[in-house]
């Protein structure tokens, strides 16, 4: 299978070409990605889901992470990235469903299969309303282990640190091909995708603000 190719560009965001993923990372490009986190209200708690990445991701292998997220690939726009949803959860919606929460940029290294990498990312990310139960979701299996939701003030709380740990519900995938099974799980802030704190809590208090 032919390895993706990325829109490349500089410190200052100006088109650089394309690049595979590898190449990518190897080189350091900034290159575009899409994140969304899905959020739903149950009387006066709102909620927000999360992801478990599968074991056998390249980069960041079980950690929790954005509801939805992927890169962006050569001449694709934000719009259409939003296939992720439908793609990693069976969640479909329309664009002008989705709620700007800001774009940010990341910059991680680290190693893969023994080579090293540079991750630079500017992300467009997202908030979208979804009251599809966790159980009609469709889970990528190569992609997503599991999808949790947990209270988002007692996340917002634990991002700033004030709470050690919060309770989620979840469902992760079975033995069997689109099996669900129900899970409660306790989870630290130190088990998400290593990041600043403060993008999650900055994340999650705009979506507070804005669902």
């Amino acid at each position: 299978m032919a390895e993706e190719l990325f829109d490349i560009y500089d410190g200052q965001l100006r088109p650089l070409g394309t690049a595979t993923r590898a190449e990518t990372h190897e080189h350091g490009y900034w290159h575009r990605t899409f994140h969304c986190w899905l959020t739903r209200r149950e009387g006066n708690r709102r909620f927000v889901r999360f992801q478990l990445r599968q074991a056998g991701k390249d980069t960041n292998p079980g950690c929790y992470d954005i509801t939805a997220a992927g890169h962006l690939t050569t001449g694709e726009t934000i719009r259409e990235a939003m296939r992720e949803l439908e793609e990693e959860l069976g969640v479909t919606a329309h664009f002008e469903q989705l709620i700007p929460l800001g774009q940010i940029r990341e910059e991680a290294s680290g190693e893969v299969n023994g080579k090293p990498f540079i991750d630079r990312e500017v992300s467009d990310v997202f908030g979208l309303v979804c009251e599809v139960p966790l159980t009609e979701l469709q889970l990528q299996a190569e992609e997503v282990a599991g999808v949790y939701e947990a209270d988002l003030d007692e996340l917002i709380a634990m991002f700033e640190g004030s709470l050690s740990e919060v309770s989620a519900l979840g469902v992760e995938l079975g033995d069997l091909i689109g099996q669900l099974t129900a899970v409660q799980r306790f989870v630290r802030a130190d088990q998400f995708v290593p990041r600043p704190f403060s993008y999650y809590a900055g994340v999650l208090r705009a979506l507070h603000g804005s669902t």
